[in-house]
C-alpha cells in the first residue's frame, strides 16, 4: 500500500463517459481506504458503466476519458485481470457446477499452491460468513442471503485492492438486506478497501455512511457531495 495519504485509495480523476455523443456522467473524486462512495441515479444514467470503466470492462460503444488511480497506480491502461478490483453484482453469479467450497477456492490467488491451504482458507471464509458446514452444498440450494454471503467471501478471497458493488443487495428481502449490507461494509472497513456502491436505494446510501454522488439531480454531475 502507498503511504502517501494523497494517493491512497481509489481516485477517479476527471472521469467522463459518453455514449453516442451524449455525456452520461462526469465524476472527480477520491475514495479513501475503508470508506464508501455511493453513486445514485436513474436507469441509463451510466452508473453500471462507470463500474465497468473502473474494472476494465467498458463496452467499446462507450467513450471514456480521465484516469482511474488505485494507491497511486494508474489502472486506466491495464487489462481487467491486472487491476485487482473486486466486483459484486445484483446476482451472486456463483458457479453452478462447483460446490460452495469449490467456488471459494477458485477465487484464491494462484500463488497459494498447496491444496490443503486453499481448502483451509475457503473453510475459514465460510466460518466467517456464518456458513460452517455448507462447503459441500450445491449453490442452488442456498437462500439468496446465503448466496450473497458466499459471493462476498469469494470476492474477498481474491485479495482485491478495491471493491465495486453493483446493487448487490437489491434482490434480498428487507430483513436480510440490512444484515448482509452490514457484513459487506464491515468487511470492507476491516480490510481497508475503498468501495464504490451503485444503488437506487437511499437506505443503502445511509448504511454506507460515506459520500453520495447523485447523477440525475442536475445533469451528469462531477464532484463528490
Amino acid at each position: 500500500m502507498h503511504s502517501n495519504t494523497e494517493t491512497t485509495g481509489l481516485i477517479l480523476q476527471t472521469v467522463a463517459l459518453h455514449l453516442g455523443g451524449t455525456l452520461l456522467l462526469e465524476i472527480d473524486c477520491r475514495i479513501d481506504p475503508g470508506t464508501v462512495l455511493t453513486v445514485m441515479g436513474e436507469s441509463g444514467s451510466g452508473k453500471s458503466s462507470l463500474l465497468d470503466f473502473i474494472a476494465g470492462f467498458l463496452r467499446p460503444d462507450f467513450k471514456a476519458s480521465g484516469k482511474v488511480l488505485l494507491d497511486g497506480r494508474d489502472l486506466t491502461p491495464l487489462p481487467a485481470q491486472e487491476r485487482h478490483i473486486g466486483l459484486m453484482f445484483q446476482s451472486p453469479l456463483l458457479f453452478p457446477h462447483m460446490s460452495v467450497l469449490q467456488n471459494l477456492m477458485f477465487a484464491i490467488p494462484a500463488t497459494v499452491r498447496k491444496k490443503s491451504l486453499r481448502q483451509d482458507m475457503a473453510q475459514q471464509a465460510l466460518d466467517d460468513a456464518g456458513l460452517s458446514g455448507f462447503g459441500s452444498r450445491d449453490p442452488a440450494t442456498l437462500s439468496g442471503g446465503q448466496q450473497t454471503r458466499v459471493a462476498l467471501m469469494r470476492t474477498l478471497l481474491a485479495e482485491p485492492h478495491a471493491l465495486l458493488l453493483d446493487e448487490p443487495f437489491s434482490s434480498l428481502d428487507k430483513a436480510r438486506r440490512a444484515d448482509i449490507r452490514t457484513q459487506v461494509f464491515d468487511a470492507a472497513r476491516e480490510k481497508r478497501l475503498p468501495v464504490l456502491l451503485v444503488t437506487h436505494d437511499e437506505e443503502d446510501a445511509v448504511a454506507a455512511g460515506g459520500k453520495v454522488h447523485v447523477l440525475d439531480e442536475s445533469g451528469p454531475g462531477k464532484g463528490c457531495a
